[in-house]
Order: C-alpha cells, then structure tokens, then sequence
C-alpha cells in the first residue's frame, strides 16, 4: 500500500486548503446561520475541483474532505462528488455520464443521497412512492439519488419531489424528502438492468448489478466521510493545542499539564487512525481491490472515534468549549452529526462481522 498523493492529488489538495483556507472563515461561518455558503461553493466549482475527483480518484476526494472538514466549510462537496459525480461516472449509462457529468463537475448540477435508507417503492410505470426523513443537502441539491427495497438506485429532480426543511446538529442544509407517484430515472439506464420498472420488486431474483451498484456507493460514502470526519477532528485537535499552548493557569500554559497531554495525545493518535483507515479504503477502491470491509472499519472509527476526538477538543477549551459562538463548537457539532449519519459504532461493528463471517463462508 502506498498512500503518497500524486501530483494531482496533492496539487488539488493544496488548492482546496487554500480556498477553505480564505473563505470558511469564522465570520462567514456565522454569517451562514445553518445554510450553504454559495460564495465558496462557486469558487470550489470554478477552480475545478468537483471536475477533478473523476481524475484523482476516491484517495483524492478524501484529501480535499480533510481540508473541508478542517474548517466545517458548509457546501454540499461530499454529497455531490460521491453520489452524484462518483455515483455515474461508474454505474451511470453512456448517455447519463454524457449528461451529468459535466453539470455536476461545474456545480449547476448538485446531487445528495437518500443512502442507506431504503424505503421507496417503485410503481408499474417507474413512480416512486415512500418518505426518508432526513436527507443531507437536499435545500441545496437538483437531483437526489435514492434506493428502492431491492436496493435499486434511482435519480431524482427535487423539483418533481417535495423537499421540507429539517434542521441537523451541524448545519447540513438537510431536508425531508417526500415522494408520491414521482417520477424517477434508474442510475444506469433500464437497458443495463434488462428490466421494467418495478420488476424486481416483490421477487426473488434481484437484480445483482443493482444490489452492487447500491454496496460500492454505500461503500464509497462511507469512505469520503470517514475522510471528512478525519479533518474535523484535525480541526478540533489544532484548535486545541493552539489554545492549550497560549491560555495560562497559576503562570503556565495549560499545554505542559500531563492531564492536557494526555488528552490531547489520545484525540492525536484516534484522528490518525480514521485517517490511516479512510486513506485504506479509498486507495483499495481506487486500485480495483475488494474494499468493502475496509469502508465499514473506516466508518466505525470516524464514528467511534470522531466523537471522542471532538468531546475532547470540545473540553480541552474549558469553560470556552460550552460556549456555542466559539469556532471548536462547530467542530463538536460535525463531529456528533458524521457520528450518527455513519451509524452508531455498534452498529457498523455489527455489519462488519456480519460481512466477515459471510465472506468466510463463502471462502
């Protein structure tokens, strides 16, 4: 394994940093309350770099996550690169990545998932019906890609849908997706899956190039935001050592108490380890190699540790980490939300046996 960046991969990622860097500034933060920041969204999509993730792979989206996450920049990158620009540049038709694409890379498309839940229903003509109440990005987004109970994967214009505000622990711009006989357009085209809408439901036969497509999104998702995690926590962490080493107590530095170091030690060393394993994943998936458990340890270490990392930052501020105007809240606040949009540690954990003993069994 060989995680260096290439030379694309790092020079967008030095780029991403620099544009975070000048516009995810804490006063435009406030400014945005709980939206979007069009502003940074418009110079991420005019310096290319939704275009690029097509280029430089899953490793490369989570390099530029980190630097998101590092600042809790509020635009919908993530959701956008994997379930849409990822999502059909390998399971979307020749005609839909001819489409797509291009409007996606240049942001006036914005694509969300409706991932893992998997509660709409397919009609005889290709309507949707079902209800998922929260989808992050959906205020924000054009297209939101949702599954059917067989795991189908289906495109959806928010406009034929009815979207309603719904307020997260972090500022999501989430929403409650509403479909009732909405039409919808399967990820890959029909003529890929050989079927007439709705056929699958109800049957035995599933369709497998579906289920697969559903698994390596789900997979891929959970990867870029095991990588966005791993920059939040690197957020809190540098935020605070910067505050432990300059706020003084009995004339010294809060930085040189053992029980300071410690903490900070821990939360160090539990960011590395959702990086290493974010970085893990995404680099198998990029090199064609099996990486589905190796998504699922990301996952459940961004979870498991990301909240810890993040209550540590949180309470190495003192009394300056309740308040809920300080820059390290919203670090909290990221860090709780990609906790329970991952899934609780026990659950993922749960889901990682499961797919270990079946892999096993199949051996």
């Amino acid at each position: 394994m060989d995680f260096t960046p290439t030379e694309e991969q790092a020079a967008a990622r030095d780029l991403a940093a620099r544009i975070f860097g000048d516009l995810s500034t804490h006063e435009r933060l406030t400014a945005a309350g709980t939206g979007s920041d069009a502003e940074l969204w418009k110079a991420l999509c005019e310096a290319g770099l939704p275009a690029a993730v097509e280029d430089i792979g899953l490793l490369g989206l989570v390099l530029l996550l980190e630097e998101q996450g590092r600042t809790t920049a509020q635009v919908p990158f993530a959701a956008s690169c994997v379930y849409g620009l990822l999502a059909v540049s390998v399971h979307g038709s020749a005609e839909q990545r001819k489409r797509l694409l291009p409007a996606i890379g240049d942001g006036t498309v914005v694509v969300t998932g409706a991932l893992p839940e998997a509660a709409v229903r397919v009609g005889g003509s290709g309507e949707l019906s079902g209800v998922v109440p929260v989808v992050p990005w959906l205020r924000d987004a054009t297209h939101v890609l949702v599954a059917d109970e067989a795991h189908g994967l289906w495109l959806v214009r928010t406009v034929d849908a009815r979207c309603e505000p719904v307020e997260l622990t972090a500022p999501w711009s989430a929403g409650r997706l509403t479909l009732d006989g909405t039409p919808g357009e399967p990820l890959g085209g029909r003529e890929r899956a050989g079927e007439r809408p709705g056929e699958r439901l109800g049957g035995s036969d599933a369709d497998v190039s579906g289920q697969e497509a559903y698994d390596d999104v789900l997979a891929t998702a959970r990867t870029a935001f095991a990588g966005l995690q791993a920059g939040v926590c690197a957020g809190s962490v540098a935020r605070a050592v910067d505050y432990t080493n300059t706020r003084e107590q009995f004339g010294r530095p809060l930085a040189t108490k053992q029980g300071v170091q410690l903490r900070a030690a821990d939360a160090y060393m539990d960011t590395e380890a959702i990086r290493v394993t974010a970085y893990e994943a995404a680099w198998r998936r990029d090199e064609g190699l099996d990486y589905a458990t190796h998504a699922l340890t990301a996952a459940w270490w961004a979870s498991e540790a990301g909240s810890r990392v993040v209550h540590a930052g949180q309470h190495l501020h003192g009394g300056m980490g309740a308040d809920l105007d300080h820059p390290v809240h919203r670090h909290f606040l990221w860090g709780r939300q990609l906790d329970a949009y991952l899934g609780c540690g026990s659950e993922v954990l749960q889901e990682l046996g499961a797919l270990i003993v079946d892999g096993e069994g199949d051996a």
